[in-house]
């Protein structure tokens, strides 16, 4: 509920842009690190697979980000379009002017006090999922779990 409420704050300061918050996120990512691939920017923002190919989809067809060739086929890198810099320079000062009326809002000593925790509780949702991908890889691909009868 909270979650929905702050995505909507920043969506909102967001529309002349053309963005949504995940999607901005998604392209300021790519942005910082002038191309990333799936691996990264699932770590990087904290978020599965499928959601991520679903957004990266949408921005490819959007004409935002484009595939980058990598020596490794199987790594699929993106990096932003000339089109896709145009949005994230006009979403930047959007995006900054609804983190100013978050902190107004709230405060910075409670903003900061905020962000420490949730990266807490990030770092652990990241650990957790890291885990359960090696709990995948080490089960054998033909076993299947025993039931209790």
């Amino acid at each position: 509920m909270v979650t929905r409420a702050v995505t909507q704050l920043y969506d909102d300061a967001l529309r002349p842009s053309g963005l949504r918050v995940t999607q901005f996120s998604v392209l300021a990512t790519i942005a910082h690190k002038d191309e990333a691939n799936l691996k990264q920017l699932e770590d990087a923002l904290a978020i599965d697979q499928t959601t991520l190919t679903r957004s990266l989809n949408l921005l490819e067809r959007d004409g935002l980000i484009e595939r980058a060739s990598h020596p490794d086929g199987r790594i699929k890198a993106m990096r932003l379009t000339a089109k896709g810099r145009r949005a994230l320079e006009t979403a930047r000062p959007l995006w900054a002017q609804a983190q100013q009326k978050v902190l107004r809002e709230i405060g910075t000593k409670a903003w900061a006090d905020a962000q420490r925790r949730l990266t807490h509780l990030l770092h652990v949702a990241v650990e957790k999922r890291r885990l359960g991908r090696r709990r995948r890889r080490a089960r054998p691909s033909g076993a299947l779990r025993s039931r209790p009868r």
